[in-house]
């Protein structure tokens, strides 16, 4: 199969996770070329485009890089555009919609300019290779999505493969008030260090995402395995290749593993919510199905949830992982009320001796209300939020 040069893109500050994630996608050639700000760039054929679409937890999208070329002004980056053979993408009967621009160290600042630009090379390069006048509408057509992105004048051309961002696993219909994005929970977890032997407890659980994305891995469940991808629809696409490899990661699945992944919170409407979403993730591995009509038969042996104010929580077990995203305030509009929440929180050191805590919030002083100095501190992005990821290696 060809080799493709491609993007991951992830919150700032997951690249390590991310590049860790593709090194070890197994039974596919991919080269780690670079990473920084948010993107990880690598080299694959189209299974390992695939493979990276259904398996990486921590990537928000997959860009597939149709062109890179040197672009000090706009008749070099039309130029460029204009000789890129779209038609090796982009099927006819297909419109092209160039989504976002990002510019930074570049002579080029128009950002309008630049989408008008590249949105023009590439209608007519397709217009000509098609025999006809213009592109379908974007009512009447699926559209590929592009992507230009020019650092230091190298402008870069990209194909979305994802479609909807890989955060929307389709398990959860409703988020709750503030939710963790479903990657970032799942880069927490790997950032930890934690396994699936060891106890993991969420007592801010919310709508339950750190604890169902904990479960998924423990499974061995790839997080794309419940959905569909825009590759499928260009023309380097084969959906033989998805669906075998649904198939493939469908037999991985594994619910007779034990886990003790708990989630509690002092919201009761949190907490069912939270139940639904555990439900319909196991069944995101049952070929064909539906999500919202079941759980896959795992009932018992998912993730536990329970209706519980974090003060009244208590170890019930040998030392584990406290996982947790609380509450604060940039999110809830409340930075005083948020504060208050760390310093209860430092009830955990005692009701969880020994156990490590690993916890995200967009306050740079958390330490200090929280009254215990973290052993690392890493900056990651929620979503738009600057936040902070503090570890404390034990309680």
């Amino acid at each position: 199969m060809s080799e493709h040069t491609a993007l991951a893109l992830c919150a700032v500050g997951a690249e390590k996770v991310v590049s860790n994630e593709l090194k070890k996608l197994a039974a596919v050639p991919i080269t780690v070329i670079e990473s920084g700000f948010g993107k990880v760039r690598f080299k694959t054929d189209l299974a390992g485009l695939y493979r990276a679409l259904f398996s990486l937890r921590a990537a928000d999208r997959i860009l597939l890089e149709a062109a890179s070329f040197p672009a000090p002004d706009f008749d070099t980056l039309f130029e460029g555009a204009a000789s890129v053979r779209w038609d090796d993408y982009i099927p006819k009967n297909m419109g092209i919609h160039v989504g976002k621009v990002r510019v930074n160290r570049s002579a080029l600042k128009a950002e309008t300019s630049i989408q008008a630009a590249v949105h023009k090379a590439a209608a007519d390069s397709l217009c000509r290779h098609y025999g006809v006048n213009r592109l379908p509408e974007a009512y009447a057509a699926k559209q590929a999505e592009l992507r230009v992105y020019i650092e230091k004048d190298r402008a870069s051309l990209l194909i979305d493969l994802a479609g909807e961002p890989l955060f929307k696993r389709g398990y959860r219909r409703e988020g709750g008030i503030a939710p963790l994005r479903e990657t970032t929970a799942a880069a927490i977890i790997l950032f930890s260090g934690w396994k699936r032997k060891f106890p993991l407890y969420d007592p801010l659980c919310g709508s339950g995402t750190i604890a169902i994305e904990a479960a998924m891995y423990a499974w061995n469940m790839a997080p794309g395995i419940g959905r569909n991808f825009a590759l499928d629809d260009l023309a380097i696409g084969e959906r033989r290749v998805a669906e075998n490899l649904r198939k493939e990661y469908a037999a991985q699945v594994d619910f007779n593993r034990t886990i003790r992944i708990h989630g509690s919170d002092a919201d009761e409407q949190a907490v069912a919510l939270a139940k639904a979403n555990a439900g319909r993730a196991a069944g995101l591995c049952r070929t064909g199905a539906d999500p919202a009509k079941g759980n896959g038969g795992t009932a018992g042996r998912g993730p536990g949830f329970s209706v519980r104010p974090m003060a009244e929580a208590r170890s019930e077990s040998e030392p584990g992982f406290i996982i947790t995203n609380p509450p604060y305030g940039r999110r809830l509009g409340d930075g005083e009320s948020a504060e208050a929440g760390y310093r209860e929180m430092a009830i955990l050191a005692e009701h969880f001796p020994g156990w490590k805590l690993e916890l995200i919030c967009d306050h740079p002083g958390f330490e200090s209300h929280f009254g215990k100095k973290a052993s690392a501190v890493r900056e990651i992005k929620n979503g738009a939020v600057d936040a902070f990821l503090y570890e404390y290696q034990k309680l």
